[in-house]
């Protein structure tokens, strides 16, 4: 039998719907308008992966899921992302005897996690993260209302209730 994972991983970009039947097959929880961009990989195939709603995953998300890991709503992740909840003591002789601990990771809403990141640990809502280990950068100010590049003024009307664009 083919693990879902790997279906998910065959799919074509045209195939949206299928993709769709699929995530929610393989993840342990997926809320409204997800998507994760293909491959995907996680030792357990996802199903300790918890997902809010409009979450995006681009290409080369890796979760090691040997425990939860949660994933607050509208939170974006950049290519080649790990998330990993598994761990091995630093003691030589602990890890000899293959001893190992999962602690469950929980990512707030509305996080945006850099390309790259490795992230093995809680991270508050609203907040910037990136590098290896993943830490905060900084989190996401009133200046983010007005600008969405250095000084480059977002359009008012881009966050006007009028103005809704589908994320997917």
């Amino acid at each position: 039998a083919q693990l879902p994972m790997d279906e998910y991983n065959r799919t074509l970009p045209t195939e949206g719907e299928k993709r769709q039947k699929i995530l929610k097959r393989m993840l342990g929880k997926v809320g409204t308008g997800c998507y994760i961009e293909p491959p995907f990989h996680a030792n357990f195939g996802g199903q300790h992966v918890m997902f809010g709603d409009h979450i995006y995953a681009n290409f080369n998300l890796t979760v090691v899921d040997d425990t939860y890991i949660y994933i607050g709503s509208h939170t974006m992740i950049g290519p080649n992302v790990t998330l990993a909840s598994a761990n091995h003591p630093i003691l030589p002789e602990l890890r000899e005897k293959g001893y190992q601990y999962n602690l469950p990771i929980h990512i707030g809403k509305n996080c945006w996690l850099g390309a790259g990141a490795v992230v093995t640990k809680d991270l508050p809502a609203n907040v910037i993260a990136a590098g290896v280990p993943a830490k905060v950068l900084r989190p996401i100010s009133d200046h983010d209302r007005k600008y969405y590049h250095g000084q480059m003024r977002i359009d008012p009307q881009l966050l006007s209730s009028k103005h809704n664009p589908t994320l997917i």
